[in-house]
Protein backbone atom coordinates (compact mmCIF):
# COMPACT_ATOMS: atom_id res chain seq x y z
CA UNK A 1 0.00 0.00 0.00
CA UNK A 2 1.50 3.42 -0.94
CA UNK A 3 1.82 6.20 1.84
CA UNK A 4 -1.12 8.68 1.87
CA UNK A 5 -2.76 11.24 4.04
CA UNK A 6 -6.40 11.74 4.60
CA UNK A 7 -8.73 13.87 5.50
CA UNK A 8 -12.77 14.44 5.24
CA UNK A 9 -14.47 17.35 6.82
CA UNK A 10 -17.74 17.10 4.71
CA UNK A 11 -20.30 16.47 7.72
CA UNK A 12 -23.19 14.33 5.75
CA UNK A 13 -26.64 14.79 7.20
CA UNK A 14 -28.40 11.68 5.75
CA UNK A 15 -32.49 10.39 5.39
CA UNK A 16 -35.45 11.66 4.97
CA UNK A 17 -36.50 15.02 6.33
CA UNK A 18 -32.73 15.75 6.91
CA UNK A 19 -33.34 18.74 4.53
CA UNK A 20 -35.19 20.53 7.61
CA UNK A 21 -31.95 20.93 9.49
CA UNK A 22 -29.98 23.15 7.17
CA UNK A 23 -30.84 26.45 9.13
CA UNK A 24 -28.71 24.24 12.62
CA UNK A 25 -25.41 23.94 9.72
CA UNK A 26 -25.86 27.94 8.58
CA UNK A 27 -23.71 30.52 10.29
CA UNK A 28 -25.41 33.05 12.19
CA UNK A 29 -26.20 36.39 10.08
CA UNK A 30 -25.25 35.32 7.33
CA UNK A 31 -25.54 36.38 3.57
CA UNK A 32 -26.56 33.26 1.71
CA UNK A 33 -26.54 32.94 -2.14
CA UNK A 34 -28.96 30.01 -3.42
CA UNK A 35 -27.56 28.48 -6.26
CA UNK A 36 -29.61 26.02 -8.54
CA UNK A 37 -30.07 24.28 -12.03
CA UNK A 38 -32.92 24.44 -14.57
CA UNK A 39 -35.62 24.38 -12.08
CA UNK A 40 -36.60 20.57 -11.55
CA UNK A 41 -36.42 21.56 -7.64
CA UNK A 42 -39.36 23.60 -8.14
CA UNK A 43 -41.39 20.40 -9.60
CA UNK A 44 -40.14 18.34 -7.14
CA UNK A 45 -41.15 20.33 -3.74
CA UNK A 46 -36.95 20.54 -3.25
CA UNK A 47 -37.49 24.38 -3.54
CA UNK A 48 -40.05 25.05 -0.91
CA UNK A 49 -38.41 22.65 1.63
CA UNK A 50 -35.31 24.52 1.32
CA UNK A 51 -37.10 27.84 1.27
CA UNK A 52 -38.81 27.06 4.19
CA UNK A 53 -35.57 25.35 6.44
CA UNK A 54 -33.55 28.87 5.58
CA UNK A 55 -36.50 31.39 6.35
CA UNK A 56 -34.93 34.07 8.71
CA UNK A 57 -31.77 34.13 6.52
CA UNK A 58 -30.77 36.59 3.99
CA UNK A 59 -31.30 35.03 0.71
CA UNK A 60 -30.46 35.60 -2.86
CA UNK A 61 -31.06 33.14 -5.35
CA UNK A 62 -28.74 31.97 -8.54
CA UNK A 63 -30.58 29.44 -11.04
CA UNK A 64 -30.05 28.11 -14.15
CA UNK A 65 -26.76 26.31 -14.04
CA UNK A 66 -26.30 23.73 -16.81
CA UNK A 67 -25.99 20.29 -16.80
CA UNK A 68 -22.06 20.67 -17.51
CA UNK A 69 -21.53 23.76 -15.38
CA UNK A 70 -20.20 26.80 -18.18
CA UNK A 71 -18.07 29.11 -16.61
CA UNK A 72 -19.96 32.00 -18.74
CA UNK A 73 -22.85 31.19 -16.30
CA UNK A 74 -20.58 30.82 -13.22
CA UNK A 75 -19.01 34.05 -13.60
CA UNK A 76 -22.55 35.89 -13.64
CA UNK A 77 -22.91 34.30 -10.32
CA UNK A 78 -19.49 35.49 -8.93
CA UNK A 79 -20.10 38.87 -10.12
CA UNK A 80 -23.30 38.49 -7.65
CA UNK A 81 -21.49 37.45 -4.83
CA UNK A 82 -19.35 40.24 -5.19
CA UNK A 83 -21.38 42.91 -5.56
CA UNK A 84 -23.77 41.53 -3.22
CA UNK A 85 -20.59 40.70 -0.14
CA UNK A 86 -22.47 36.96 0.19
CA UNK A 87 -21.32 35.24 2.89
CA UNK A 88 -21.61 31.96 1.89
CA UNK A 89 -23.04 29.50 -0.85
CA UNK A 90 -25.70 26.83 -0.70
CA UNK A 91 -25.92 24.88 -3.57
CA UNK A 92 -28.95 22.61 -4.36
CA UNK A 93 -28.51 20.06 -7.19
CA UNK A 94 -26.86 17.61 -8.72
CA UNK A 95 -23.11 17.44 -8.97
CA UNK A 96 -22.94 20.23 -11.86
CA UNK A 97 -24.81 22.91 -9.46
CA UNK A 98 -22.14 21.43 -6.89
CA UNK A 99 -19.15 21.31 -9.22
CA UNK A 100 -20.33 25.23 -10.21
CA UNK A 101 -20.71 26.42 -6.82
CA UNK A 102 -17.31 24.98 -6.25
CA UNK A 103 -15.74 27.09 -8.65
CA UNK A 104 -17.78 30.53 -7.57
CA UNK A 105 -16.71 29.86 -4.20
CA UNK A 106 -13.17 30.02 -5.78
CA UNK A 107 -13.65 32.33 -8.66
CA UNK A 108 -15.19 34.75 -5.77
CA UNK A 109 -12.05 34.96 -3.82
CA UNK A 110 -9.52 34.86 -6.72
CA UNK A 111 -6.60 37.64 -7.10
CA UNK A 112 -5.78 37.02 -10.44
CA UNK A 113 -7.29 39.13 -13.11
CA UNK A 114 -8.87 35.83 -14.61
CA UNK A 115 -10.92 33.08 -13.06
CA UNK A 116 -10.24 30.99 -15.56
CA UNK A 117 -6.53 30.01 -14.39
CA UNK A 118 -7.85 28.30 -12.14
CA UNK A 119 -9.03 25.40 -14.65
CA UNK A 120 -6.98 25.49 -17.42
CA UNK A 121 -3.17 26.44 -15.42
CA UNK A 122 -4.46 24.80 -12.16
CA UNK A 123 -3.56 28.29 -10.85
CA UNK A 124 -3.37 27.89 -6.33
CA UNK A 125 -6.52 28.84 -4.70
CA UNK A 126 -5.87 30.38 -1.26
CA UNK A 127 -9.05 30.98 -0.07
CA UNK A 128 -12.82 30.41 -0.98
CA UNK A 129 -16.31 31.01 -0.05
CA UNK A 130 -17.94 28.25 2.55
CA UNK A 131 -20.27 26.07 1.07
CA UNK A 132 -23.26 23.75 1.66
CA UNK A 133 -24.88 21.33 -0.46
CA UNK A 134 -28.54 19.91 -0.81
CA UNK A 135 -27.84 16.53 -3.21
CA UNK A 136 -31.04 16.13 -5.69
CA UNK A 137 -29.17 13.67 -7.74
CA UNK A 138 -26.68 10.96 -6.55
CA UNK A 139 -24.05 10.61 -9.15
CA UNK A 140 -20.59 12.44 -9.00
CA UNK A 141 -19.47 12.66 -5.40
CA UNK A 142 -18.77 16.09 -5.24
CA UNK A 143 -21.15 16.47 -2.23
CA UNK A 144 -18.21 15.06 -0.45
CA UNK A 145 -14.97 16.05 -2.86
CA UNK A 146 -12.90 18.92 -3.38
CA UNK A 147 -13.34 18.10 -7.00
CA UNK A 148 -15.14 19.96 -9.46
CA UNK A 149 -15.21 20.31 -13.49
CA UNK A 150 -16.22 23.38 -15.15
CA UNK A 151 -17.06 23.82 -19.35
CA UNK A 152 -16.30 26.93 -21.25
CA UNK A 153 -18.41 28.04 -24.81
CA UNK A 154 -15.83 29.89 -26.12
CA UNK A 155 -13.10 27.41 -25.75
CA UNK A 156 -15.24 24.14 -25.92
CA UNK A 157 -12.96 23.03 -23.18
CA UNK A 158 -14.21 21.07 -20.12
CA UNK A 159 -11.40 21.00 -17.13
CA UNK A 160 -11.60 20.40 -13.45
CA UNK A 161 -10.03 21.53 -10.74
CA UNK A 162 -9.77 20.73 -6.96
CA UNK A 163 -8.73 22.23 -3.68
CA UNK A 164 -9.79 21.70 -0.07
CA UNK A 165 -11.06 25.39 0.55
CA UNK A 166 -13.94 24.19 -1.99
CA UNK A 167 -15.11 21.34 0.03
CA UNK A 168 -18.81 21.76 1.45
CA UNK A 169 -18.93 22.13 5.02
CA UNK A 170 -22.31 20.21 4.95
CA UNK A 171 -24.16 18.38 3.16
CA UNK A 172 -28.20 16.81 3.03
CA UNK A 173 -28.97 13.52 1.19
CA UNK A 174 -32.43 12.64 1.11
CA UNK A 175 -32.69 9.51 -0.26
CA UNK A 176 -36.70 10.91 -0.83
CA UNK A 177 -35.13 13.23 -3.81
CA UNK A 178 -34.57 10.32 -6.55
CA UNK A 179 -38.06 9.63 -6.20
CA UNK A 180 -38.80 12.24 -9.23
CA UNK A 181 -35.84 11.92 -11.31
CA UNK A 182 -35.97 10.24 -14.84
CA UNK A 183 -35.10 7.33 -16.34
CA UNK A 184 -31.88 9.07 -17.86
CA UNK A 185 -30.53 10.64 -14.54
CA UNK A 186 -30.83 7.51 -12.91
CA UNK A 187 -29.01 5.50 -14.79
CA UNK A 188 -26.67 8.40 -15.54
CA UNK A 189 -26.20 8.50 -11.62
CA UNK A 190 -25.38 4.67 -11.71
CA UNK A 191 -22.95 4.61 -14.21
CA UNK A 192 -21.12 8.03 -12.91
CA UNK A 193 -20.58 6.20 -10.13
CA UNK A 194 -19.56 3.31 -11.34
CA UNK A 195 -17.21 4.47 -13.16
CA UNK A 196 -15.33 6.09 -10.34
CA UNK A 197 -14.92 3.09 -8.44
CA UNK A 198 -13.23 1.40 -11.79
CA UNK A 199 -10.49 4.84 -11.85
CA UNK A 200 -9.78 4.35 -8.74
CA UNK A 201 -9.85 0.33 -8.47
CA UNK A 202 -8.89 -0.92 -12.21
CA UNK A 203 -4.92 -0.01 -12.16
CA UNK A 204 -2.77 -2.56 -10.43
CA UNK A 205 -2.43 -4.33 -7.40
CA UNK A 206 -0.26 -2.31 -4.66
CA UNK A 207 -1.73 -5.16 -1.55
CA UNK A 208 -4.46 -3.31 -0.22
CA UNK A 209 -6.60 -5.43 -0.03
CA UNK A 210 -9.02 -3.12 1.73
CA UNK A 211 -9.62 -0.93 -0.56
CA UNK A 212 -10.42 -3.32 -2.96
CA UNK A 213 -12.84 -4.62 -1.16
CA UNK A 214 -14.41 -1.51 -0.32
CA UNK A 215 -14.38 -0.92 -3.78
CA UNK A 216 -15.88 -4.15 -5.09
CA UNK A 217 -18.87 -3.44 -2.22
CA UNK A 218 -19.40 -0.06 -3.76
CA UNK A 219 -19.76 -1.83 -7.47
CA UNK A 220 -21.61 -5.01 -6.24
CA UNK A 221 -24.48 -2.45 -4.46
CA UNK A 222 -24.71 -0.60 -7.71
CA UNK A 223 -25.18 -3.75 -9.84
CA UNK A 224 -28.03 -5.14 -7.02
CA UNK A 225 -29.74 -1.33 -6.32
CA UNK A 226 -29.13 0.58 -10.09
CA UNK A 227 -31.90 -1.85 -11.58
CA UNK A 228 -34.16 -1.68 -8.80
CA UNK A 229 -34.32 1.95 -8.37
CA UNK A 230 -34.65 2.30 -12.39
CA UNK A 231 -37.84 -0.17 -12.21
CA UNK A 232 -39.24 1.37 -8.93
CA UNK A 233 -38.46 5.03 -8.27
CA UNK A 234 -39.75 5.18 -4.81
CA UNK A 235 -38.15 1.89 -3.31
CA UNK A 236 -37.00 3.89 -0.42
CA UNK A 237 -33.90 1.62 0.82
CA UNK A 238 -32.68 1.15 -2.63
CA UNK A 239 -32.65 4.54 -3.51
CA UNK A 240 -30.72 5.41 0.10
CA UNK A 241 -28.30 2.53 -0.71
CA UNK A 242 -27.86 4.02 -4.31
CA UNK A 243 -27.18 7.41 -2.67
CA UNK A 244 -24.56 6.22 -0.32
CA UNK A 245 -22.64 4.11 -2.51
CA UNK A 246 -22.68 7.00 -5.29
CA UNK A 247 -21.17 9.53 -2.23
CA UNK A 248 -18.56 6.87 -1.33
CA UNK A 249 -17.85 6.05 -4.86
CA UNK A 250 -16.02 9.36 -4.81
CA UNK A 251 -15.19 10.65 -1.31
CA UNK A 252 -11.38 9.93 -1.28
CA UNK A 253 -11.44 6.64 0.79
CA UNK A 254 -11.29 3.79 -1.45
CA UNK A 255 -8.70 6.18 -3.28
CA UNK A 256 -6.14 6.31 -0.32
CA UNK A 257 -2.80 4.08 -0.78
CA UNK A 258 -3.52 3.16 -3.87
CA UNK A 259 -2.99 4.13 -7.89
CA UNK A 260 -5.77 6.17 -9.82
CA UNK A 261 -6.36 6.34 -13.25
CA UNK A 262 -8.62 8.85 -14.49
CA UNK A 263 -7.57 8.54 -18.16
CA UNK A 264 -11.63 7.53 -18.97
CA UNK A 265 -12.63 10.91 -17.66
CA UNK A 266 -10.13 13.19 -18.85
CA UNK A 267 -11.10 11.22 -22.80
CA UNK A 268 -14.99 11.83 -21.88
CA UNK A 269 -14.92 15.09 -20.86
CA UNK A 270 -13.77 15.96 -24.56
CA UNK A 271 -16.74 14.17 -25.73
CA UNK A 272 -18.81 16.19 -23.43
CA UNK A 273 -16.60 19.64 -24.40
CA UNK A 274 -17.38 18.35 -28.84
CA UNK A 275 -20.55 17.15 -28.70
CA UNK A 276 -22.53 18.05 -25.19
CA UNK A 277 -23.20 14.22 -24.33
CA UNK A 278 -23.91 13.25 -21.03
CA UNK A 279 -20.87 13.00 -18.47
CA UNK A 280 -21.42 9.77 -17.37
CA UNK A 281 -22.59 8.53 -21.02
CA UNK A 282 -19.10 9.56 -22.31
CA UNK A 283 -18.05 7.06 -19.37
CA UNK A 284 -19.80 4.20 -20.54
CA UNK A 285 -18.39 4.84 -24.03
CA UNK A 286 -14.58 5.07 -23.10
CA UNK A 287 -14.44 2.58 -20.20
CA UNK A 288 -14.53 -0.75 -22.47
CA UNK A 289 -12.30 0.49 -24.63
CA UNK A 290 -9.88 1.62 -22.25
CA UNK A 291 -10.11 -2.30 -20.52
CA UNK A 292 -9.46 -3.22 -23.85
CA UNK A 293 -6.32 -1.38 -25.11
CA UNK A 294 -4.66 -1.40 -21.47
CA UNK A 295 -5.52 -5.61 -20.79
CA UNK A 296 -1.74 -6.24 -20.16
CA UNK A 297 -0.81 -3.61 -17.68
CA UNK A 298 -4.25 -3.65 -15.79
CA UNK A 299 -4.26 -7.69 -16.48
CA UNK A 300 -3.97 -8.77 -12.60
CA UNK A 301 -7.04 -6.41 -11.88
CA UNK A 302 -9.77 -7.15 -14.67
CA UNK A 303 -9.08 -10.48 -14.13
CA UNK A 304 -9.93 -9.92 -9.79
CA UNK A 305 -12.95 -7.43 -10.96
CA UNK A 306 -14.34 -10.35 -13.48
CA UNK A 307 -14.09 -13.12 -10.79
CA UNK A 308 -15.04 -10.91 -8.03
CA UNK A 309 -17.91 -9.03 -9.64
CA UNK A 310 -19.17 -11.12 -12.20
CA UNK A 311 -17.86 -14.37 -10.75
CA UNK A 312 -15.53 -14.88 -14.41
CA UNK A 313 -12.72 -18.13 -13.71
CA UNK A 314 -13.14 -19.95 -16.54
CA UNK A 315 -11.03 -19.39 -19.81
CA UNK A 316 -7.72 -18.03 -21.06
CA UNK A 317 -6.45 -14.92 -19.57
CA UNK A 318 -7.81 -12.83 -22.79
CA UNK A 319 -11.38 -14.68 -22.79
CA UNK A 320 -11.77 -13.82 -19.04
CA UNK A 321 -10.74 -10.23 -19.65
CA UNK A 322 -13.24 -9.97 -22.61
CA UNK A 323 -15.50 -11.71 -20.05
CA UNK A 324 -14.87 -9.06 -17.85
CA UNK A 325 -15.69 -6.47 -20.23
CA UNK A 326 -18.95 -7.84 -21.65
CA UNK A 327 -20.58 -7.82 -18.93
CA UNK A 328 -19.73 -4.57 -18.11
CA UNK A 329 -20.77 -3.09 -20.80
CA UNK A 330 -24.13 -5.33 -20.55
CA UNK A 331 -24.65 -3.67 -17.43
CA UNK A 332 -24.44 -0.17 -18.93
CA UNK A 333 -26.80 -1.23 -21.38
CA UNK A 334 -28.99 -2.92 -18.85
CA UNK A 335 -28.55 0.49 -17.20
CA UNK A 336 -30.00 2.09 -20.50
CA UNK A 337 -26.82 3.87 -21.52
CA UNK A 338 -25.33 2.87 -24.51
CA UNK A 339 -21.78 2.28 -25.64
CA UNK A 340 -20.33 3.51 -29.08
CA UNK A 341 -20.03 6.51 -30.34
CA UNK A 342 -22.36 6.28 -33.25
CA UNK A 343 -24.97 5.57 -31.05
CA UNK A 344 -24.93 9.38 -29.80
CA UNK A 345 -23.78 10.73 -33.25
CA UNK A 346 -19.99 11.27 -32.71
CA UNK A 347 -18.14 11.65 -36.46
CA UNK A 348 -15.23 9.75 -37.05
CA UNK A 349 -12.89 13.32 -37.10
CA UNK A 350 -13.89 14.19 -33.75
CA UNK A 351 -11.26 11.29 -33.23
CA UNK A 352 -8.39 13.31 -34.51
CA UNK A 353 -9.70 16.51 -32.47
CA UNK A 354 -9.67 14.90 -29.47
CA UNK A 355 -6.24 13.51 -29.98
CA UNK A 356 -4.81 16.90 -31.01
CA UNK A 357 -5.74 18.46 -27.83
CA UNK A 358 -4.14 15.98 -26.02
CA UNK A 359 -0.90 16.57 -27.80
CA UNK A 360 -1.25 20.15 -27.46
CA UNK A 361 -1.81 20.19 -24.00
CA UNK A 362 1.61 17.84 -23.83
CA UNK A 363 0.76 15.06 -21.32
CA UNK A 364 -0.66 12.06 -20.86
CA UNK A 365 -3.04 10.20 -18.70
CA UNK A 366 -3.53 6.92 -16.82
CA UNK A 367 -2.16 5.64 -13.90
CA UNK A 368 1.29 5.31 -15.69
CA UNK A 369 0.80 8.32 -17.50
CA UNK A 370 1.64 6.11 -20.70
CA UNK A 371 -2.08 7.32 -22.58
CA UNK A 372 -1.16 10.07 -25.01
CA UNK A 373 -2.63 10.73 -28.09
CA UNK A 374 -2.12 7.48 -30.14
CA UNK A 375 -3.76 5.36 -27.72
CA UNK A 376 -6.65 7.67 -27.07
CA UNK A 377 -7.06 7.20 -31.22
CA UNK A 378 -7.08 3.66 -30.23
CA UNK A 379 -9.88 3.39 -27.75
CA UNK A 380 -11.88 6.02 -29.21
CA UNK A 381 -11.56 4.13 -32.78
CA UNK A 382 -12.58 0.54 -31.13
CA UNK A 383 -16.05 2.22 -29.83
CA UNK A 384 -17.04 3.19 -33.63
Amino acid sequence: MNNFTFQNPVKILFGKGQIAKISDQLPADSKILLTYGGGSIFKNGIYDQVKEAVKGFQILEFGGIEANPKYETLMKAVAICKEEKIDFLLAVGGGSVIDGTKFIAAAVCFDEADPWHILAKHAKITKALPLGTVLTLPATGSEMNAGSVVSRIETQEKLAFGSPLVMPQFSVLDPEVIFSLPDRQVANGVVDAFVHVMEQYLTYPVNAPLQDRMAEGILHTLIEEGPKVLANRTDYDSAANFMWSATMALNGLIAVGVPQDWGTHMIGHELTAYHGIDHAQTLAIVLPGMMDLKRQSKEAKILQYGERIWGITAGTTDERIDSAIAKTVEFFELMGIKTKLPDYGVPAETIAKIADRFEQRGFKVGEHADIGPEEITEILQSRL
